[in-house]
C-alpha cells in the first residue's frame, strides 16, 4: 500500500514538474505587457501565444474552422475550466459566452484584453468558471491584421502600430453577416452554429465625438430582440454591467451616436440591422453586446477598461446562466408561435431614456485650415448633465409568417448559406403542382454609389398573389417552425433591410430577357385591344389622363405587352415563394 501511494505521489510531482516546466519554456507573455501597454500582437505572435497557453494549461484548447480570405484559417480558442470542449453537450447546461476581436483589427483593444483574460483563467488568477465556457476569435479579420500600418487609424491614441479595417479583399467584415461575400463570413457562420452563444461580444474601438467615458456598450436594441429576453437584456443585463463597472470604478456609458457634435442635446442608440454582428447574433436570439472603447483615451488604459468590461460580464452570465439558457428558449418558441414578424425598425418618440452623460463643453470658432467655422471640444469644461437617449424602437411594418418557403434549386447561393446557417430544408422527391403566394416587386430604390460590393437596394416594396406553380423534384420546402426562424424570414422577405434581394442577390429577376419589336407589335396589340373591351377602356382612360403616356408610342406599346401573354412571366416575380395554408 505504501508503495502504491509512493509511486502515486511520484506521477502527480511529475505531472506537476511537467507543467512547471512547459509553463517555463514557453513564452505566455504579451506585446502589450512588454511594450509597457503600447503595442499590439501582430498576427503571428498572438496566434503562436495562444498555442503555448493551449501547451500549458489543460483549461486551453486551440483550434481552426474553415478558411478566410487571406488564405489562413479561422483560429478559435476555447476556455472551460474542467476541460471539457464538446460544445454539444456543453451547451445542455453551461452558458457559452463568444468573444469576437479583430474584425477591425486597427481597433485592437479586445485582441489584447481577451489575451490576458484566458491566460489570468487558466493560471487562476480569476476564479474558475463553474457555469460558463468562454470561446474567443482571437483575430477575426486576419487579412487586415497581417495588413500592418502607423497612420491609417487617423485619430486614434495607439497602439503604435495595427491592422487596417478592410479584409484580404477590402471588405469591411461588419458589415457582411448576411450577405457573405467573403470566407471570413462563412467561416463565422459555421463557429457561430458549432458553439451556439448564448451571448455574443465584439470588441471596437470608435469615436464620433469627445467626452469623458473610456468605454461605451453597445446591446442589441432591446425591442428588436423582442419578448422577455429583450426586456431581460435592458432591464438586468445592462444595468447590472453598469453598476458592476462602477464598483470598480469604470464609467461606461451607451455609445454615442453623434459625429462631429456634442452630445449634450441627446442622441439615438444605433439600431444594429443583421448586416452587423450583433444584428446577425440576434437572428439566432443570442444576447449581443458590441464595446465600443474611445480611440482618445490612451491604449493601456481602454484595453484594461475592455478587460474589466468582459469579466463584468462574465460574472453577470455566470451567475444568471440558467435564466439566460431558459430566456433564450421562450424566445425562440415565441417567434415559432407568433403568425406575424415585425420589421423596419424606427424610434419610438413616445418614450426615452435620461442619460447623466459627462461629456466636454464644445466651442464654434474659426478654422485656421478652412478659416470656416470648426468645432473644437474644451476638456477644461467638463460637464455632467441629463440628456435624452432614444432607445425603444417599434416596427413600422409586419409580414404574416408563411408555414414554408419554396425555393426553386437553381438558386444555390441562396441555399448555401441557409446550409450553412443550419436551416432545416426539405428537398421535393417528386414533380409538383402547389398553390403558392408569389410577390410581384412593385417598388425598391437602388443606391448609386457602391456599397461593400454591391449597389445596395431598399424602400422595398411589393405586391402579392395567390396561384398554382408547378415545381420540380430537387426544388426546396423551408419549414419556418424552426430555430432559424428570424433568419429566414430576415434574409427571404424582400422588404427586409437586409434581404437576399436587398442584397442583390436577385438582381436577374430585375432585367426584362424579351420584348418586342414595334412595327410587329403594333398590328397584334391592336388585335388585343379589339378582342378586350375592358383593356381598352382602361388603356384609353390612361391616355386621357397622363399626358406624358399620351404623347410616348412606345410606353403605350409597352403598357398593353405587360398586359398580355407574351409577357415574361419571370420579370420582376421574386423567385421563392410562400405557403400559408
Amino acid at each position: 500500500m505504501k508503495y502504491i501511494i509512493f509511486c502515486l505521489l511520484l506521477v502527480i510531482y511529475g505531472c506537476q514538474s511537467s507543467v512547471e516546466e512547459t509553463s517555463k519554456s514557453l513564452d505566455i507573455s504579451t506585446p502589450f505587457e512588454t511594450s509597457n501597454g503600447n503595442e499590439t500582437g501582430t498576427y503571428y505572435e498572438v496566434i503562436q501565444f495562444y498555442r503555448n497557453l493551449a501547451a500549458t494549461y489543460p483549461s486551453i484548447a486551440l483550434d481552426s474552422i474553415g478558411t478566410t480570405d487571406s488564405g489562413k484559417p479561422l483560429h478559435f480558442i476555447t476556455y472551460s475550466s474542467q476541460a471539457n470542449f464538446n460544445y454539444e453537450q456543453l451547451a445542455k447546461n453551461k452558458a457559452i459566452v463568444l468573444i469576437n476581436n479583430g474584425i477591425h483589427p486597427g481597433e485592437s483593444d479586445g485582441i489584447d484584453a481577451t489575451m490576458l483574460l484566458f491566460r489570468d483563467l487558466a493560471q487562476g488568477k480569476r476564479d474558475s468558471l463553474k457555469n460558463t465556457i468562454l470561446v474567443t476569435i482571437p483575430i477575426y479579420n486576419v487579412g487586415g491584421s497581417l495588413n500592418r500600418n502607423t497612420a491609417t487609424r487617423t485619430n486614434q491614441n495607439g497602439p503604435v502600430e495595427y491592422g487596417f479595417r478592410g479584409n484580404a479583399r477590402n471588405y469591411d467584415l461588419n458589415r457582411d453577416f448576411i450577405k457573405s461575400d467573403t470566407e471570413n463570413a462563412k467561416a463565422f457562420a459555421a463557429l457561430f452554429h458549432k458553439v451556439k452563444p448564448d451571448v455574443f461580444v465584439d470588441n471596437h474601438v470608435s469615436n464620433g465625438a469627445d467626452y469623458q467615458y473610456t468605454l461605451t456598450h453597445l446591446f442589441t436594441q432591446h425591442n428588436k430582440l423582442g419578448g422577455e429576453l429583450g426586456a431581460y437584456l435592458h432591464e438586468k443585463m445592462m444595468p447590472d454591467l453598469e453598476k458592476n463597472l462602477a464598483n470598480k470604478n469604470w464609467d461606461i456609458t451607451p455609445y454615442v451616436n453623434v459625429f462631429n457634435n456634442v452630445p449634450d442635446n441627446g442622441f439615438t442608440q444605433f439600431l444594429d440591422a443583421p448586416r452587423y454582428s450583433t444584428g446577425y447574433s440576434t437572428l439566432f436570439n443570442a444576447l449581443g453586446l458590441m464595446v465600443e472603447t474611445h480611440m482618445l483615451k490612451p491604449y493601456k488604459q481602454r484595453v484594461e477598461g475592455t478587460y474589466e468590461l468582459m469579466t463584468s460580464l462574465i460574472d453577470i452570465t455566470e451567475t444568471d446562466y440558467s435564466l439566460i439558457k431558459d430566456l433564450r428558449q421562450n424566445n425562440i418558441k415565441q417567434f415559432k408561435r407568433d403568425t406575424t414578424y415585425q420589421l423596419d425598425w424606427v424610434v419610438d418618440t413616445s418614450k426615452h431614456s435620461v442619460l447623466q452623460f459627462k461629456g466636454y463643453e464644445g466651442e464654434m470658432m474659426v478654422s485656421e485650415v478652412t478659416n470656416l467655422q470648426r468645432l473644437k471640444y474644451n476638456r477644461d469644461k467638463p460637464f455632467t448633465k441629463p440628456v435624452t437617449y432614444n432607445n425603444y424602437f417599434k416596427a413600422k411594418t409586419k409580414v404574416t409568417i408563411p408555414e414554408y418557403y419554396v425555393i426553386p434549386q437553381g438558386w444555390h447561393t441562396v441555399l448555401s448559406l441557409l446550409k450553412l446557417n443550419t436551416i432545416e430544408m426539405l428537398p421535393l422527391t417528386t414533380d409538383s403542382i402547389i398553390r403558392v403566394e408569389r410577390y410581384k416587386l412593385a417598388d425598391f430604390k437602388t443606391r448609386s454609389q457602391p456599397y461593400e460590393g454591391h449597389y445596395s437596394h431598399y424602400n422595398t416594396t411589393v405586391d402579392i398573389d395567390t396561384l398554382e406553380v408547378s415545381f420540380r423534384a430537387g426544388d426546396v420546402l423551408v419549414p419556418t417552425n424552426q430555430d432559424g426562424i428570424r433568419y429566414l424570414l430576415e434574409t427571404l422577405e424582400p422588404s427586409a433591410i437586409d434581404s437576399f434581394f436587398n442584397w442583390n442577390f436577385f438582381d436577374t429577376i430585375l432585367q426584362q430577357k424579351e420584348g418586342f419589336s414595334p412595327y410587329v407589335w403594333e398590328d397584334k396589340a391592336l388585335e388585343i385591344l379589339e378582342n378586350n373591351p375592358e383593356l381598352k377602356t382602361e388603356f384609353e382612360n390612361l391616355k386621357k389622363e397622363n399626358t406624358v403616356f399620351r404623347e410616348n408610342w412606345y410606353s403605350q406599346l409597352d403598357w398593353l405587352h405587360k398586359r398580355s401573354e407574351n409577357y415574361e412571366k419571370a420579370h420582376l416575380h421574386y423567385p421563392i415563394y410562400r405557403i400559408t395554408e
